[in-house]
C-alpha cells in the first residue's frame, strides 16, 4: 500500500522546482515527474514550440490534461510550471491529491538563475526584454503565488538546504545509515490512520501493542480496533508508567507477554507512549527470538522530537541510566502531535527542553520560537515537532552509531542524567537536561569554548518555558558523584561532554563540540557550588 500523497512543487520561474524535485524524489524514493517534461513528451514539440504554434490558450490546455493525466500514475513529486496552477480547476484537483509547496524567490536570485536559459521561456520573450518581463510576469502573479499556504524561500539556500525545509514543510523524514531505511512521519492525525502505514510492513501479522498505563486508557482500545480491522491480531502488553520502570525486569515481562501472545520471527512489537515504552520495547523488540521488528507511535512531545529517532533501545540499571541497550531502529515512527494535547503541562515542559537543545545544535529558528514562552507556541506544534526531529535526523544520518558527531547530542545530558538518578527520578529527565545545559554551558564559558552570556541567554529561553535552571537543594553531591562516574559516554575512564559553542545558523550541526574531557570534581564543583 502506498500511504503517501502528491506533492507539487510550484512558483515561478527560476525558483528551482526541477532541482528541488529531484532532490527530494531522490530522498523519499518516490517517482519524479516534470509536468513540462510531460507535455513535451506526449506533443513531441518543445514547449516554445507549442506556444508559438497554438499560443498560450493552446499550452494551458495541454497542461490541462497533462496535470489530469500524470494524476493516474504512482504518487510522487512533481515539478510543476510557474502557471499550472492559475486555473482553478488545476488547483483544486491538486489540493484533493496531496500538499502544495510553493517556491519563492527575489527577483535578483531569479534573473541569476534564468540569464542563460531565458530564452526557453515563452512568456518571457518581448520587445521590452527579458528582465522587464519577468519583473511583470511577478506582479502579475503576486497574490496568486502570496496565496498558498505552504511556501518555500529558496533565496541564499543550495538544493539540500531547500530540501531539508520542504521535508520539515511535509513532515516525512526518511531515515538512512542505521541498515534498513525507514520513514518518520509527523502529521496531525495520523494516529488515526496508523493501521494503514502499518500494513504496509505486511498484513495478517501478529503485533504486540506496548502501552503504559496512562496511553493504555487514552489510545489502545481505538488503535486495536483499527489494527485488527486492518487484518492484525493484536496482543495489548501493558507496562506500568515512569523511569523508575525502565529495567530489565520490565523487559522481562515484555518478554514473557510476547511469548503468551504468540509472537513469533514475523511478528511487529508496537511502542505506544513516551520514551520509557520506547526504549523499552524496542530493546525488548532487539533481543526477542534474536531481533523482530517494531515501530514507534510516540504520544509524548520528549519522545516525538528525541527519543522515538535514531534506534537507540535500552533500559536503566539501578547504577545509572540506559546502560544497557542496542542499537535496533524501527521500521517506522509515525509521530501525532494532537496526542500533545492530553500531556500534563509538566511533561509538555519536559520535552522542550529537548527541543531547545536541538535549537542550538542546529536550527536558530526553534531557539526564536521557544523565547516567545508556551504561549506563544499555541497551534505550532506540528511545525515545532518537524523542525525538532529534523536536527536530530541530519545528526544520526551524519554519524548513526555515535562514533562522534552524534555525541552533540547528549549536550545537557551528562549532568541531567546524573542528577535525575540522584534525583529518585523525581525530577524528570526534559527537566534534569534543562538544569544540564545551563552548567554545562557555564562550564563552556570558562573553557573558552563558548562566548561569555550564552548560559544566559539559554537559561532565559528555559526559564520562559517555566523549565529549572538551578541544581535543586539536597541532592547528595556523592550520589551526584556516582550518577557522573556510570556515565555511558566515559572513554577509558574519562567524563566526557559535547559543550555549546554559540547557536550557529539552520543546519550547522558544529555549534556544539562533542567529547570535551573534563576533570569530575571541576564538575562537582560548578554543579554543587
Amino acid at each position: 500500500m502506498n500511504n503517501h500523497r502528491w506533492l507539487f512543487l510550484y512558483g515561478p520561474p527560476g525558483s528551482g522546482k526541477s532541482t528541488l524535485a529531484r532532490w527530494l524524489a531522490e530522498r523519499l524514493e518516490w517517482p519524479c515527474y516534470d509536468l513540462d517534461q510531460r507535455i513535451e513528451q506526449a506533443s513531441g514539440r518543445s514547449i516554445p514550440a507549442i506556444f508559438e504554434e497554438e499560443g498560450e490558450s493552446g499550452f494551458r490546455q495541454r497542461e490541462k490534461n497533462a496535470l489530469r493525466d500524470l494524476l493516474g500514475q504512482p504518487a510522487g513529486v512533481a515539478a510543476l510550471g510557474g502557471g499550472a496552477l492559475l486555473d482553478a480547476d488545476n488547483r483544486r484537483l491538486a489540493e484533493r491529491h496531496g500538499t502544495i509547496l510553493c517556491l519563492t524567490s527575489g527577483q535578483e536570485t531569479l534573473f541569476k538563475r534564468l540569464g542563460g536559459a531565458n530564452h526557453t521561456r515563452p512568456l518571457l520573450k518581448g520587445a521590452e526584454g527579458w528582465q522587464a518581463r519577468l519583473t511583470a510576469l511577478l506582479e502579475a502573479r503576486r497574490e496568486h503565488y502570496d496565496s498558498f499556504e505552504n511556501r518555500l524561500s529558496t533565496d541564499g539556500r543550495t538544493a539540500e538546504e531547500s530540501g531539508w525545509e520542504a521535508l520539515c514543510a511535509i513532515g516525512i523524514f526518511p531515515i538512512r545509515g542505521m541498515g534498513k531505511p525507514y520513514r518518520m512521519i509527523v502529521q496531525t492525525g495520523i494516529l488515526e490512520s496508523a493501521a494503514d502505514y502499518l500494513s504496509e510492513l505486511g498484513r495478517n501479522r501478529t503485533t504486540g501493542l506496548v502501552c503504559d498505563d496512562h496511553t493504555a486508557a487514552l489510545y489502545a482500545d481505538g488503535l486495536t480496533k483499527r489494527l485488527t480491522a486492518a487484518g492484525w491480531h493484536v496482543r495489548r502488553c501493558v507496562i506500568p508508567a515512569g523511569e523508575a520502570h525502565k529495567t530489565l525486569q520490565t523487559t522481562a515481562d515484555l518478554w514473557a507477554q510476547f511469548v503468551e501472545g504468540g509472537l513469533d520471527r514475523s511478528s511487529l512489537v508496537a511502542a505506544l507512549g513516551g520514551g520509557v515504552v520506547g526504549d523499552v520495547s524496542g530493546f525488548a523488540a532487539a533481543a526477542f527470538l534474536r531481533g523482530i521488528d517494531w515501530v514507534n507511535l510516540p504520544t509524548t512531545l520528549l519522545a516525538m522530537v528525541d527519543a522515538s529517532i535514531g534506534g537507540k533501545t535500552g533500559v536503566d540499571l539501578p547504577q545509572g541510566k540506559n546502560l544497557v541497550g542496542a542499537f535496533h531502529p524501527p521500521r517506522m515512527v509515525l509521530a501525532d502531535p494532537a496526542a500533545l494535547s492530553t500531556l500534563p503541562i509538566g511533561e509538555l515542559r519536559s520535552g522542550l527542553a529537548e527541543v531547545v537543545k536541538h535549537g542550538v545544535i542546529g536550527d536558530p529558528a526553534l531557539l526564536e520560537a521557544c523565547a516567545e514562552g508556551l504561549d506563544g507556541l499555541a497551534g505550532r506544534w506540528e511545525w515545532l515537532v518537524r523542525r525538532a526531529a529534523a536536527v536530530k535526523v541530519r545528526v544520526i544520518e551524519a554519524d548513526p552509531f555515535e562514533q562522534g558527531l552524534r555525541e552533540v547530542l547528549n549536550f545537557g545530558h551528562t549532568i541531567g542524567h546524573a542528577l535525575e538518578k540522584a534525583s529518585r527520578y523525581q525530577i524528570r529527565h526534559g527537566e534534569a537536561v534543562a538544569i544540564g545545559m545551563v552548567v554545562e554551558t557555564r562550564l563552556a564559558e570558562k573553557l573558552g569554548i563558548a562566548r561569555q552570556g550564552l548560559s544566559g541567554q539559554i537559561k532565559a529561553i528555559l526559564t520562559r518555558l517555566g523549565l529549572p535552571v538551578e541544581v535543586p537543594l539536597g541532592l547528595d553531591t556523592e550520589e551526584i558523584r556516582a550518577g557522573l562516574a556510570v556515565d555511558k559516554k566515559r572513554r577509558a575512564g574519562q567524563l566526557r561532554f559535547s559543550l555549546p559553542s554559540g547557536t550557529g545558523q539552520a543546519g550547522d550541526l558544529q555549534s556544539v563540540q562533542a567529547g570535551v574531557v573534563i576533570p569530575i570534581e571541576e564538575v562537582l564543583q560548578e554543579v554543587c557550588g
